[in-house]
């Protein structure tokens, strides 16, 4: 049976991720996607709730992310924080406009603990702020929740069509009950169950890992970083000793992490592994070298002729396995707005 799922557009805020987590920490499942995600795959992904992200941009530029309108057709409860209150406000008639001064910090917020959001919250709570812009009037069909003396609209909600909007971060600790808020919406607005946990996703994907490769060779490169790694554990469960890993040891590791990283996959988890000593071949690679950018350049391209020249020696393998951590995935299809601007 699929699990539920929260659908997070991502704008480009720096606690994306962590609004992710938040929700995952209340065992409902959260997948973080492009703010122009097609109408199409929304559908297709069936989620009980989206929430919009924070940002760096500002709604009046030009070249602000925007996500499809239709979105506030599909009959999905959405929530849109601070950025995504702002767009959601715009994108349905109201007012959003540049404050005097900046509003940032722990912020003693007025609220309605009417609301579905603040339920069982007191008529005060704490919480961060971060923006510069702010909404002047909610569009019609919305009430205000939420105020401080700086920003009268902290927060709207249209209850008929589950619609919520906050201008503050419920996700960081620095926001008393921040997670209360989340958890508001997931189970009193979304009517979420709270059906998942990451173990089952973990046994999830090893099944499902098992049923496509067989009884096939796979070969990984092992860097010993956490994306690698994990995609090399997951991939020996599923297939045990049809896996074999490279480990491409660059010299650029802690003290004697290389040699624990062999410990590790050696004895601990018993994995088919080869180890690459080559750190005098990276190391004179980045004589003189200063830039980061050139650098990381260098490393990658460096990493990838290591592994192409052993895989060599292996032979006929079936599958090429790449472990790449979930922030680099969203982040790769970002847009190029987002670079330079400061977050809000």
């Amino acid at each position: 049976m699929k699990n539920e799922l929260i659908l997070i557009l991502d704008f480009g805020g720096q606690y994306n991720q962590l609004i992710a987590r938040r929700v995952r920490e209340c065992n409902v499942y959260s997948e973080v996607v492009p703010f122009d995600i097609s109408i199409e795959k929304i559908k297709e992904k069936n989620p009980k709730g989206i929430i919009f992200t924070g940002g760096p941009a500002s709604v009046f530029a030009d070249d602000s992310p925007k996500c499809d309108s239709e979105i506030f057709n599909l009959g999905v409860p959405i929530l849109g924080i601070c950025y995504g209150m702002q767009l959601m406000t715009v994108t349905l008639g109201g007012e959003v406009e540049k404050a005097s001064k900046r509003e940032y910090g722990v912020t003693n917020v007025n609220i309605d603990n009417n609301s579905l959001l603040f339920k069982g919250f007191n008529s005060t709570n704490n919480f961060l702020m971060s923006h510069t812009d702010f909404v002047k009037a909610v569009p019609d069909g919305f009430k205000n929740i939420a105020s401080t003396p700086s920003c009268l609209n902290s927060g709207m909600e249209n209850k008929e069509k589950n619609f919520y909007g906050i201008q503050f971060h419920p996700e960081v600790v620095h926001s008393e009950n921040g997670i209360n808020v989340i958890k508001n919406f997931l189970f009193e607005v979304c009517k979420c169950t709270g059906d998942w946990e990451i173990s089952s996703f973990a046994k999830e994907k090893i099944k499902s890992l098992k049923e496509k490769i067989g009884d096939k060779k796979a070969l990984c490169a092992l860097s010993g970083g956490v994306d690698s790694s994990v995609a090399a554990v997951l991939l020996h469960k599923a297939i045990g000793k049809n896996l074999t890993c490279i480990f491409v040891d660059h010299g650029l590791l802690r003290k004697n992490e290389g040699d624990e990283v062999e410990k590790v996959f050696r004895d601990q988890f018993d994995i088919n592994l080869i180890r690459v000593n080559c750190k005098d071949r990276f190391l004179s690679k980045l004589a003189g070298v200063t830039d980061p950018e050139e650098k990381r350049k260098i490393i990658g391209e460096e990493f990838i002729r290591v592994f192409e020249e052993e895989a060599k020696k292996i032979g006929t393998v079936d599958y090429l396995v790449q472990g790449t951590i979930y922030p680099d995935v969203i982040e790769s299809g970002l847009r190029k707005i987002f670079c330079n601007k400061k977050p809000s």
